[in-house]
């Protein structure tokens, strides 16, 4: 008896059958009813059957979704279906016991609890890990654990503490069937176990295994003729590298010429990472793996040995490198005339910052007189940066300038957070790099070929139309949901400029986006307003770049396009550069909340971002951390409405809207679980004698 043999017959019968008539279809013998009902029984376990009112039909027929559980928060988490499509909503009281990286089942209500679409865990089909990682903690003598990323918040009891006698308050793991404590990483504050527990919890590889170091040892570190032979030699046309003061990697290189007809010529020279790491070689499974690099304030964990990422690969100054090389004749509109391609050696002139770029922008004279040799370029680099970006927002490109937080050490000591520093020389690499992923991602459209394409769909219309209620509050306006396009959310960023709520109304046009995804299916993107993009700029780091240029180079040397598992590996790289991104905020924010304990008592102006059950969601001014202001810590009764998005006083006193400025102190603040929570400090008026 063959599982085919099964669901070809139940695919059939639409509205199923009871055990016997399986049976009787398929003439079973009576001695044989026992290992046909162990054939259901496996394929109930893989999910592709379910057992509905006496009768087995087909998942697909019940409304159950497959997919994988992702973003656990205190109350809820998401499923992420197998198919593609928007996450499912799961509240604490459906989540079955589910973890980030369980694949479940999922039965999908319409209309859950507050009138919107939510999901249940009907069955965990593989658990995505073994153990539980959380907080320890002690009552009446009996041990518990605090779980990190459970969606419910209740404590699980343990069965025994092991041999490893935690202290209450430590951070430990438990093996998820036995709840016995494994591992003990200790104190929160202790040195060193934040970024423990962060690459535990990701399931990040801080090692490289030792295959993928002898292969990246192995690697000649002088180029040889044979190597150079066939590429385009640009080693005596000036190019930079701009990046920031601590990065490592150098993966992009920068160059440029005035036409005498008009325009200007830029070229932008990517690593040739696809020249060292070859398919199926252990460094290409373990990138795959790993899909991208991971950055936290004080260590990074590359995609590839730091042998190629910050040496052979990296564009290191007055070294010569290979690269891949797109050349654009682009118009003094801004608009790209001609593209062309071509694998390369390049030797840059510089490495230069963005600091220092910015300065010499600025007329900073001794900056100018270190640099004097490409000076000239910059300012080149300088125009044309502005000619792409002005067609680029004119085409309805969505510009978000969201200032993100940087910790600031001194001798390993977190003095303060401070917002990074953007300016006109972090835009102007933005540009140039976003050129050129559209001229690649346009080249494999009109040839095509099978590519991996960088997606970013259209938002739904429900989330248009949330967007459109609460920026109304701010005296801003959009069409339609349905009629809604990227110029018509540009022109509402554009109005908020200067007002009291600009980062709050930043923040939720960005949340009523999709998420960029990688995809074989080229549907455009949305937030750039650009039918064909791709990532092709940064190889060193990003594993769907290094298949790109694979792709291209096969392309430019006229090879039929092999059979390359595009799908998996998109569907890899979206999955891995989400939990990357998750594990970088993890550990950003734990120091965060870490350098604000010692503050507790302190009063802070902050905004309320959303309205819970519980209460207002106030995040810190300076700090871009949130915590909880309790709706019963505030005078008067006050009725919650998270519907409604924000706090309503049953009697006559201030209602509580999102983007509303408060003043507020802090009482408690939790590092580890990355919580914290409020009151409202007193108004002046009830300050006066």
């Amino acid at each position: 008896m063959t599982a085919l043999k099964l669901l070809a017959l139940l695919k059939k019968h639409k509205g199923g059958l009871p055990f016997d008539e399986i049976l009787t279809e398929l003439g079973v013998k009576r001695r044989d009813r026992a290992k046909v009902l162990a054939e259901i029984r496996k394929l109930e376990a893989r999910g592709d059957v379910r057992f509905l009112r006496g009768r087995f039909l087909l998942a697909e027929r019940t409304g159950l979704v497959r997919g994988r559980f992702v973003t656990a928060r205190p109350g809820f988490g998401f499923v992420t279906p197998e198919g593609g499509g928007k996450d499912i909503f799961i509240p604490a009281r459906h989540a079955q016991g589910a973890l980030p990286g369980d694949e479940v089942t999922v039965v999908v209500n319409e209309r859950g609890k507050f009138g919107k679409p939510e999901g249940k865990v009907e069955r965990i089909l593989k658990k995505g890990r073994t153990a539980l990682l959380g907080v320890y903690r002690e009552r009446g003598g009996a041990a518990f654990l605090q779980p990190f990323d459970s969606p419910s918040q209740d404590d699980v009891p343990l069965k025994s503490r092991g041999k490893l006698g935690p202290a209450p308050g430590m951070i430990v793991e438990a093996d998820r069937a036995t709840l016995t404590v494994t591992r003990v990483f200790g104190m929160p504050e202790d040195p060193g176990v934040d970024a423990q527990v962060v690459i535990r919890r990701y399931g990040l590889r801080p090692q490289f295994p030792e295959e993928v170091l002898s292969e990246a040892a192995g690697i000649p570190d002088v180029l040889s003729a044979g190597t150079i032979e066939g590429r385009r030699d640009f080693r005596d046309w000036p190019s930079v590298t701009i990046d920031g003061e601590k990065a490592q990697d150098f993966d992009d290189a920068v160059s440029i010429r005035r036409l005498r007809a008009g325009g200007w010529l830029l070229g932008v020279h990517i690593a040739d990472v696809s020249h060292y790491v070859r398919p199926a070689s252990p460094l290409d499974r373990e990138a795959f793996e790993r899909s991208t690099s991971v950055y936290f304030p004080d260590l990074t964990l590359p995609m590839l040995p730091v042998k190629l990422s910050n040496d052979l690969c990296s564009l290191r100054p007055r070294e010569p490198r290979l690269t891949v090389s797109v050349l654009m004749d682009i118009g003094d509109d801004g608009r790209v005339r001609r593209a062309e391609f071509a694998p390369s050696i390049i030797r840059t002139a510089h490495r230069m910052t963005y600091t220092s770029v910015f300065k010499i922008f600025e007329g900073d004279a001794a900056e100018a007189k270190a640099y004097a040799d490409v000076v000239p370029d910059l300012l080149l680099m300088r125009e044309l940066a502005r000619a792409l970006r002005e067609r680029r927002l004119a085409e309805g490109s969505l510009d978000f300038d969201l200032v993100e937080p940087e910790l600031v050490y001194e001798e390993g000591k977190l003095l303060s957070v401070a917002a990074a520093e953007r300016n006109e020389a972090h835009r102007l690499i933005e540009e140039f790099m976003v050129a050129a992923n559209v001229a690649v991602a346009t080249a494999f459209s009109e040839k095509k070929i099978p590519a991996i394409y960088r997606v970013h769909p259209q938002p739904d219309v429900g989330d248009l139309e949330k967007l459109r209620d609460l920026i109304l509050n701010f005296g801003l306006t959009l069409p339609e949901p349905a009629k809604v396009r990227s110029k018509d959310l540009q022109r509402v960023l554009e109005k908020a400029e200067g007002l009291p709520g600009e980062k709050f109304v930043g923040r939720q046009v960005l949340r009523a986006l999709k998420l960029a995804v990688y995809s074989t299916e080229n549907v455009g993107h949305y937030g750039l307003a650009q039918v064909h993009y791709t990532h092709f700029t940064s190889p060193i780091r990003r594993y769907p770049d290094l298949v790109v240029h694979r792709i291209l180079k096969g392309l430019l040397a006229r090879e039929e396009p092999g059979r390359l598992p595009l799908d998996t590996i998109a569907a890899k790289s979206s999955e891995r550069e989400r939990n990357a991104g998750e594990a970088e905020q993890a550990l950003l924010e734990w120091r965060i909340f870490r350098f604000l304990k010692d503050r507790l008592g302190d009063e802070f102006s902050g905004m309320v971002v959303d309205v819970i059950k519980a209460g207002l969601i106030v995040e810190v001014d300076e700090y871009f951390v949130s915590g909880l202001l309790p709706f019963d810590s505030l005078k008067g009764d006050y009725e919650p409405k998270p519907a409604a998005r924000r706090l309503r006083p049953r009697r006559l006193r201030k209602t509580f809207d999102l983007g509303d400025e408060v003043r507020v102190i802090l009482v408690s603040c939790d590092p580890a679980l990355r919580r914290m929570s409020f009151v409202p400090a007193a108004d002046p008026e009830e300050r006066r004698p």
